[in-house]
C-alpha cells in the first residue's frame, strides 16, 4: 500500500521531467537531422567539426573556465569568511539579493558603469589613469559574468563549510598543524563537494551565454550560445542550431559526470587522512 501511494506522488515529478526535460531534448535531437530546407541530412554534424565551430567550442570552454575559476577564487574565501562573521545570515541574504534582479537589467546597469562616461571611467580619471575602453572587452565580459554567477558558487561552498565538523579542525590544530596546513589538508578536502556543486552551477550555464556576449562584449566573444541564437533567430537554420545544442547538452552532461561523484563515505575517509 505504501509503495502504491509513493508511486502516485511520483507522477507529477515524472510528468514534469518528461514534458520539460526529455521532450525538449528529443525535439532538439530531431531538428538536428534536418537542413534549412527541411531535408533529412547528417551534414549538420559534419559541419560542426569544421574549424569555425571547433574554434567556437574551444572559446566557449575557455571563457566558461575563466568565469568558473575567478568565481571560485572569490567565492571560497568569501564563503569561509561568512562562516566566521557574527551576522552571517544577513550577509548571505545580501549576496543572494542580486539574483532576484532580472539579468537584462543587471547587464544594462553595467553598460552605464563601464561606458565612456560611466562610474568606472570617472574613477580612472580621478586617480590619474584617464578614460579607458572598458566596455566591449574580454575583461568586461568576464567581470560581469563572474558578478552574475558568483552567488551560485558561494552558496554550496558556504553550506559545505557550515556542515564541516569543527572537532576535525580542532584536532588538526591540537596535533600541531599550522592554520594554512589545517586549511589545506582538512578544510579544503572536506568541502570539495560544495566546490564541485558550485562548479556545476557556474560552468554549465557559462557555456551557453549569449545575451551578455552581445551587450557587454559587443559580439567580440562568440560562444556556442551565441551561435545557437544566431541560427534560430537570424539565419533560421534550426537544424544547425539544434546540432550545436546537442553537443552543448553532451558537454553539460559530461561536466556533471566529471564534477559528480559519491558523497557518502567520502568524508570519513578524507577526515582520517587529513587528521
Amino acid at each position: 500500500m505504501e509503495n502504491k501511494s509513493r508511486n502516485v506522488y511520483l507522477i507529477p515529478y515524472v510528468l514534469w521531467i518528461a514534458l520539460c526535460v526529455v521532450a525538449p531534448i528529443l525535439m532538439i535531437l530531431y531538428y538536428s537531422f534536418f537542413d534549412i530546407e527541411g531535408n533529412f541530412t547528417l551534414h549538420n554534424y559534419v559541419k560542426f567539426f569544421t574549424p569555425v565551430y571547433l574554434k567556437m567550442t574551444i572559446n566557449s570552454f575557455w571563457y566558461a573556465f575563466l568565469i568558473t575559476f575567478f568565481s571560485l577564487l572569490v567565492a571560497y574565501p568569501t564563503a569561509y569568511l561568512l562562516t566566521k562573521t557574527k551576522h552571517k545570515q544577513l550577509w548571505l541574504l545580501l549576496i543572494i539579493l542580486p539574483t532576484w534582479i532580472n539579468l537584462l537589467l543587471k547587464a544594462y546597469a553595467f553598460l552605464g558603469i563601464f561606458g565612456t562616461y560611466g562610474a568606472a571611467n570617472k574613477l580612472l580619471e580621478f586617480i590619474g589613469i584617464g578614460t579607458q575602453q572598458i566596455l566591449f572587452t574580454d575583461f568586461s565580459f568576464i567581470f560581469v559574468s563572474v558578478y552574475i554567477f558568483i552567488p551560485f558558487m558561494i552558496l554550496p561552498i558556504f553550506n559545505s563549510l557550515e556542515e564541516l565538523n569543527p572537532t576535525l579542525v580542532d584536532a588538526s590544530r591540537d596535533l600541531g598543524a599550522s592554520p594554512w596546513g589545517t586549511f589545506r589538508r582538512v578544510i579544503v578536502p572536506l568541502t570539495v563537494g560544495g566546490v564541485k556543486s558550485g562548479i556545476q552551477a557556474v560552468f554549465i550555464p557559462a557555456l551557453s551565454l549569449f545575451m551578455i556576449t552581445r551587450l557587454i562584449a559587443g559580439n567580440r566573444v562568440i560562444t556556442l550560445g551565441t551561435a545557437i541564437e544566431q541560427h534560430f533567430l537570424v539565419t533560421q537554420d534550426w537544424g544547425m542550431g539544434a546540432t550545436i545544442a546537442v553537443f552543448l547538452i553532451i558537454a553539460m552532461a559530461l561536466t556533471m559526470i566529471i564534477t559528480g561523484g559519491r558523497k557518502g563515505g567520502m568524508k570519513g575517509g578524507q577526515a582520517r587522512k587529513a587528521v
